[in-house]
This record gives structure tokens, C-alpha cells and sequence, in this order.
């Protein structure tokens, strides 16, 4: 299948609409920090005709796949192996200090979801793998079958939020000596066995919350995202814009504090003017997180969950 119908990207047009000012000027050039199937690439490509865009990704299936998708574009089009707190490093490889426009769509793709065997669905009895760039790093089942009890209740109470995180990683020890963890629906039958039957019969799939926690560990997602959004709104020129799509609250929360200190007044309360040094330095375009209409959620479904922000870069940071 190709990736135009394997993918529909979530919000195009919104998203599009948020970086329009900075990127349809000529010359203008367009990070797409988690390129994936590029849906939002192909999107933005297309729409304008001068736009260059530079697309970065760790998932080398995806890259594969797009690299076709976008050949129409040509040389306007460069793609990047890399993970997205390298975006320093690959912009300076290309030869750029700033970019007019940076997107960040977070976690997992629709790619990662529905090939089955890279681990990450619950639905479905897979191999525990779970990693986006499958060419190194620990696996899921490599977590499950070697991380202490104290630690597995740390990934799945912080990165998943799961309030039975005790319960599941204590059986998780205690099954692992019984056989290791490979495939995903061991691990599913574990996690139902282990909460409250009244918990299981509210709130979807009780794996969920695991799964997601496991998901971030692998592939240090949140470490990944600290240091990614500094970078980027280092790499933005002045008059430039971020879009950064989230899909879970640690994400989002991530995201809202760095751009709500680029926009904060540093300034004492009461000066009467404020230094230069002291305003702020970047100009939040949404009010707060905006989220899917219902003509988006019915045409994705996979939108339901997204949390929109966008800033614009009014000064060089003091």
C-alpha cells in the first residue's frame, strides 16, 4: 500500500494554516522534525511551490517509504536519518544556522501502529519490540525481561501514569522466571490479570497505559523531547514559526513550559519599561492547546487524542 493511503495526516490544513506566514515566502525552509509517512510533508510541498523542506526521522522503514512519496519534489526534498534532538547537527550538515518553520508530530506513527510485528499495538500478539529505529537500542521485551522491580514501577507509574504500576511489575518478575517475555499478547493477559475487574471495565484496553510507558522508554521519548524543543527554538529565524502536535499530557506538558517561558516577560513587575533583553522572545499563536474539530476527528479518528501548539519567534532569545 503506499504511504498516501497508509496515512492520513492529522490536521493538515490547521497545521498548514499555522505555519503559512513563515514559510510561503521564497527561499523559505521547512523541518519536519518527525517526518514519518509524510503526510504533512507532501502536504506542505505541494501548497508551496518554493518552500524547501528538510524531513528527519529514526524509523528507516519510513524514510524508505517516504523518500519515494516526495521524489516528485526533487531536490526540494532532503531527507535525514537521525533522531530529532539531533536537529542541530543535521541542519549544520546541510549548511543552515536558522529555518523559517519546524513541525514536531509526536509518538508513535500510524506506520509503527499497524505494521504488526514492530510490537506496538496491543491488539494484536506481536514480538515485543517497540523500537522507531529498529537498527539498535533496547527492545521491549529487553526492559520487561531485565529491568529491576523498583524500576519497571518507576516507567510504568511515570510514563504511562498507570496507578497499578506496582501490581504489574511485581508479576512481571515473577513471570519472567517462569519463561521471558517475547510477544505482546503474554503481556496484554499479564496486565488484565493484575487490575481490579470494576478498573478493567472502564477507561478502553487496561494495556494501554503499559504499553505507552514501555513505548517511551525504548525510545527515551520524553529525554528525547527535552532537549528537541530548546534546539528547535534555537533554530527558528526571527519572524520563523514551531507547530508541535502532542498526543499524551507528559508530552504536551513538555512543549506548553518551553514556549511558555519564550513568551513570558522577564522583567520585574512594575518597571515602568521594560528592557529589550527582558520581553519576550516568542509569541504563542494558539490559546493554549487546540484540538480536532468533529469534521477532523470523523475523517481521522486517530486525531482524537492530538493537542496543537504554535509559536512565533519575535526576537534572538537574550
Amino acid at each position: 500500500m503506499a504511504p498516501s493511503e497508509r496515512h492520513v495526516p492529522v490536521m493538515p490544513d490547521r497545521v498548514l494554516a499555522l505555519l503559512a506566514p513563515a514559510i510561503q515566502v521564497p527561499g523559505a525552509v521547512l523541518v519536519d522534525a518527525t517526518l514519518g509517512l509524510g503526510g504533512h510533508a507532501e502536504a506542505a510541498l505541494e501548497r508551496f511551490p518554493e518552500l524547501r523542506l528538510i524531513g528527519i526521522d529514526r524509523d528507516t522503514s519510513a524514510l524508505e517509504l517516504t523518500r519515494a512519496r516526495l521524489a516528485p519534489f526533487g531536490s526540494r526534498a532532503t531527507l535525514v536519518h537521525a533522531v530529532y534532538d539531533e536537529l542541530h547537527e543535521v541542519l549544520g550538515s546541510l549548511g543552515f544556522t536558522t529555518v523559517q518553520g519546524i513541525l514536531f508530530d509526536l509518538g508513535v506513527s500510524s506506520m509503527q501502529l499497524d505494521e504488526t510485528q514492530r510490537g506496538f499495538a496491543y491488539s494484536v500478539d506481536a514480538p515485543l519490540d517497540m523500537r522507531m529505529d529498529q537498527s539498535s537500542g533496547l527492545t521491549a521485551a529487553d526492559v520487561l525481561n531485565t529491568y529491576e522491580t523498583g524500576a519497571l514501577v518507576r516507567v510504568l507509574r511515570d510514563y504511562g501514569e498507570e496507578k497499578f504500576a506496582t501490581r504489574i511489575a511485581s508479576r512481571i518478575v515473577r513471570e519472567r522466571k517462569v519463561a521471558p517475555f517475547t510477544t505482546s499478547g503474554r503481556l496484554v493477559e499479564l496486565i488484565r490479570d493484575s487490575i481490579p475487574a470494576a478498573t478493567r471495565r472502564t477507561g478502553g484496553n487496561p494495556a494501554k497505559r503499559t504499553f505507552q510507558a514501555l513505548r517511551i522508554e525504548v525510545n527515551a521519548e520524553l529525554a528525547v523531547l527535552e532537549r528537541a524543543i530548546p534546539a528547535a527554538l534555537d533554530s527558528i529565524a526571527v519572524g520563523g514559526r514551531i507547530v508541535v502536535m502532542a498526543y499524551q499530557s507528559l508530552e504536551d506538558r513538555i512543549v506548553k513550559r518551553a514556549l511558555a517561558e519564550g513568551a513570558r516577560v522577564r522583567a520585574p513587575h512594575g518597571l515602568p519599561v521594560v528592557p529589550d533583553s527582558m520581553k519576550p522572545w516568542l509569541r504563542l499563536i494558539t490559546r493554549g492547546a487546540e484540538q480536532p474539530t468533529a469534521g477532523e476527528l470523523a475523517e481521522n479518528p486517530r486525531s482524537a487524542s492530538v493537542r496543537v501548539r504554535a509559536a512565533e519567534r519575535l526576537a534572538v532569545a537574550a
